[in-house]
């Protein structure tokens, strides 16, 4: 269901106007208006779920099998050397909208951007203490 205090429906449903690469039934791909590089996209569901753990898992699957069609799109057409895709949740994660997207950013050598993390050194038991914890 679309949330009409989210501005990411808005967008996704057109309420807003964007600048749209894609739309189809589920889905709006806009050009994000603070891009990483020219091209850098924003998969928009256009039913409302706050985050990954919110999203029905076909609404996700679906996503997900777009995203490789848009960054297909941002190598033929931008001949990018990369693509990432960078999907946040929670404001400790960087999620700055409660509203599940995906960035499909185009990557060139070089780009002057960094996505990423700094490695930590984490003792062999700790490691196989999580090991056992995660296991399902």
């Amino acid at each position: 269901m679309k949330n009409d205090n989210c501005i990411f429906c808005k967008l996704a449903n057109g309420d807003i106007p964007t600048n749209s690469i894609y739309e189809d039934d589920m889905f709006n791909v806009i050009l994000d208006n603070g891009p990483a590089n020219l091209g850098h996209a924003l998969i928009l569901p256009k039913e409302h779920a706050a985050n990954i753990f919110e999203i029905d898992e076909e609404t996700l699957g679906k996503a997900m099998i777009l995203a490789k069609k848009v960054a297909k799109q941002l190598k033929d057409k931008l001949e990018c050397d990369g693509v990432n895709l960078v999907q946040n949740n929670g404001a400790a994660a960087g999620q700055t909208v409660e509203h599940f997207h995906l960035h499909v950013i185009p990557r060139y050598n070089n780009d002057g951007q960094t996505i990423g993390w700094k490695p930590t050194e984490p003792e062999d038991d700790k490691l196989r203490d999580i090991c056992r914890q995660l296991k399902f």
